[in-house]
């Protein structure tokens, strides 16, 4: 009998494990210090770890402030220092750890850089923004990634326990295509380090993710940099977790914060039976493809 008690245990263990985790996003306070961003990143990582988080998210740039006068002094080499604090905080406290992004640099060139480990501190993969963002708002915001930075070219998705997990970081956001890719590559949950402004975060910021979330019938998660009104560029902050259904069901304010949600995975099940758009998709008349893969 306690044998049989002890398997059925398991069983229900395995269950559990399958249908669900939870997720922490850090909405990190950024300053010009990276030593003191590196150190709040990796207290606030133990804290989520403490609360029962298996996969841990950091924001877009948490390592220096976002901005095109900023990326060439604060870049570094992967692996460098930032990415070492990461790969200890993923291994100390057994997480997987999405860790936002950093300015690269690599041959000559600078990326917006988004390095994953697990928990055993081993690098996963390494995502370089694929989109740049380069836009105009007359009379509001114009910015140019593209004047530093240069593009990543390839999807990056990462195997967990869990579940299949795809990474964006920030404008990839905006780009419906990506989304596609990675859902109908098995991706369960899309994860967007991003650094929305205070024009396009209000107007676009949720409704984005909601979008994503519902036309893929898949979990998306988006961390930002806490809002620093005296930042040259400032950060709209509100960082959230949306279900498949298109629902928020975790949200930040501007300010530092650490929120969570419990991920699960028989409810997206559920959700992609009931409406089932992935059998009903007319793939002899339209299809996405990604024409290379594989982390940059």
């Amino acid at each position: 009998m306690g044998k049989c008690s002890l398997y059925v245990g398991k069983l229900l263990f395995a269950k559990q494990l399958l249908s669900g985790f939870r997720l922490a996003v850090v909405q990190l306070q950024v300053s010009s210090v990276k030593a003191d961003n590196l150190s709040r990143a990796r207290r606030l990582v133990k804290e989520a770890a403490g609360q029962g988080s298996k996969v841990v998210l950091l924001p877009e740039c948490f390592n220096s402030p976002y901005g095109t006068g900023f990326f060439s002094t604060y870049a570094e080499r992967i692996p460098g220092e930032s990415t070492q604090v990461l790969s200890e905080a993923a291994k100390e406290n057994k997480v997987y750890l999405v860790g936002g992004s950093i300015p690269e640099e690599d041959g000559g060139k600078l990326y917006n850089s988004c390095t994953v480990f697990g928990p055993d501190g081993e690098l996963l993969l390494k995502h370089r923004k694929i989109h740049l963002f380069d836009i105009d708002v007359p009379g509001k915001i114009r910015f140019q990634e593209s004047e530093t930075l240069s593009p990543g070219n390839s999807l990056s998705m990462f195997e967990t326990p869990f579940c299949k997990v795809g990474v964006g970081i920030c404008y990839d956001m905006r780009f419906a295509e990506l989304a596609q890719l990675y859902s109908r590559k098995g991706c369960q949950l899309l994860v967007y380090p991003g650094a929305f402004n205070m024009t396009t975060g209000p107007a676009h910021w949720e409704l984005l993710q909601r979008g994503r979330a519902l036309d893929n019938q898949v979990y998306v998660a988006t961390a930002s940099p806490a809002r620093d009104e005296t930042a040259s560029y400032v950060a709209w902050g509100h960082s959230t977790v949306v279900n498949p259904w298109g629902e928020v069901i975790s949200k930040a304010g501007p300010e530092e914060a650490v929120i969570y949600a419990d991920i699960d995975l028989q409810y997206l099940a559920d959700i992609r039976q009931q409406i089932p758009i992935t059998a009903q998709r007319r793939d002899d008349i339209y299809t996405v493809t990604s024409v290379q893969e594989g982390s940059s």
